[in-house]
């Protein structure tokens, strides 16, 4: 018997487990910086070290996690990532509670918890392609979008709530209590899962580290996307960073204000993932990637002429559905568009490589774009990001492809493919801004 609106109860209890966790990451958004300003009396230069560092180090902790993963039955992977998540979250009440918490273990959880966020969605990648036709892969991650931009939404406020009555360390609390929620989802999902062959060598090498990029490098289709991806997601988050810097400083807009501004247009986001499996049945899935893909690169530059008041804030507010709702279009596509260009013995590998590469780069950009801001002023370093941006189509596939490119001839042996009724899918993972664990 199918349940789970037409994909079956196992997609069933694992798109219930992402949605209970995407529902913890934004009620605990902010939650980190909040503690170290407030409980620790942490100052600006540790603030963003704990933003920065901890993502950066995860993403350098989870590169040999994506070889690791690879050959290894992806679901309890998911689930032990899942409960080392809520341990690690875990420490921080209690901590708090026996009165010895400090910055140093703060920092020490986001790089674990960021270094587990890489390796579940390498694994997950690789895991949905069991429980899926093929045909659904595009609605899969279109549910997955749909889901992430609908906690978006809601999740800020509950936790701001939840801050306001408890504390930012009641919100750590729930986030930790969505992992565990999520692993017992996860193992709910039941039945068989086909056991990876390994390869012939018994230990890992050190260029087998490089094979997610080799594969990525490889294939003239995804070498542009990954581009697009790590240039387009760090130069958005960096110009997001000096945004808020310009609206909460010189324009002076009210911390609910700045939060409005963007929690209101991720109905765009919803509403875009709900267009994008008629879109593509409509138009093709490579022109809505390409339209989607050059359109969300206009809305950005607008933002470098924002103002005081209510006109400001709508302007705002507008330029972000309008780049949210182009995201929410191109974000299930592009996850699409690239799994099925993806080998099945490579998914957790290419997914790993790309995700380490697109939080590089967003932490590099942040920091540069943060000198830029203190040199030139916020308002012409946003500026700047948004005419980079403009450029960013030219990082797209220029033609549609039928089948994948030949994988790269210097990798070692992989294993044999998996069985072809088995689908390329997976949760987004892709170049979006997507929740992010802190």
């Amino acid at each position: 018997m199918r349940n789970g609106h037409g994909l079956g109860r196992r997609f069933g209890w694992l798109w219930a487990a992402y949605g209970t966790s995407a529902l913890g990451t934004w009620l605990a958004f902010g939650a980190f910086p909040l503690i170290a300003i407030q409980v620790l009396h942490a100052g600006p230069v540790e603030v963003a070290a704990l933003s920065a560092v901890g993502a950066a180090v995860g993403a350098a902790v989870a590169v040999p996690l994506g070889p690791w993963v690879e050959f290894r039955r992806k679901r309890p992977v998911l689930i032990g990532t899942d409960l080392v998540r809520c341990a690690a979250l875990l420490t921080i009440p209690a901590a708090f509670a026996l009165g010895v918490l400090s910055f140093v273990q703060l920092l020490l959880v986001s790089v674990v918890v960021a270094a587990a966020d890489i390796t579940f969605r390498a694994a997950s990648g690789a895991y949905l392609k069991t429980l899926v036709p093929a045909g659904d892969l595009l609605v899969a991650n279109a549910r997955f979008e749909s889901t992430a931009w609908t906690t978006t939404i809601v999740g800020p406020p509950l936790g701001g709530a939840l801050i306001g009555l408890l504390g930012p360390v009641a919100t750590v609390v729930a986030d930790a209590v969505s992992y565990l929620l999520s692993a017992l989802g996860i193992r709910a999902i039941g039945g068989g899962e086909p056991r990876p062959e390994r390869r012939e060598a018994a230990r890992m090498r050190i260029g087998d580290l490089l094979d997610g990029w080799r594969y990525i490098l490889a294939d003239a289709t995804l070498r542009p996307l990954f581009f697009n991806a790590a240039v387009f997601n760090g130069l958005v988050m960096a110009a997001d960073a000096l945004l808020a810097v310009l609206m909460l400083g010189p324009l002076g807009f009210a911390p609910w204000q700045y939060g409005l501004a963007f929690a209101a247009p991720s109905i765009g986001g919803l509403l875009g993932s709900r267009l994008a499996r008629p879109l593509v049945t409509r138009f093709g899935q490579h022109r809505v990637l390409v339209a989607s893909g050059a359109l969300r690169a206009l809305w950005l530059v607008g933002l470098a002429f924002v103002g005081p008041g209510t006109g400001g804030l709508l302007l705002v507010m507008g330029l972000e559905l309008g780049l949210i709702f182009c995201c929410g279009v191109f974000n299930p596509v592009c996850a699409t568009y690239r799994l099925e260009r993806t080998a099945p013995g490579r998914i957790a590998r290419m997914l790993s490589a790309w995700t380490v590469t697109t939080k590089a780069s967003t932490a590099l950009l942040t920091a540069v774009w943060g000198v830029l801001g203190g040199l030139l002023g916020p308002r012409t370093a946003i500026g700047l990001a948004g005419v980079l941006l403009l450029a960013t189509p030219l990082l797209l596939p220029r033609r549609a492809e039928t089948s994948p490119t030949k994988p790269p001839a210097d990798p070692p042996a992989e294993p044999p493919a998996e069985p072809p009724a088995e689908p390329p899918a997976g949760p987004p993972a892709g170049p979006e801004p997507a929740p992010s664990r802190a």
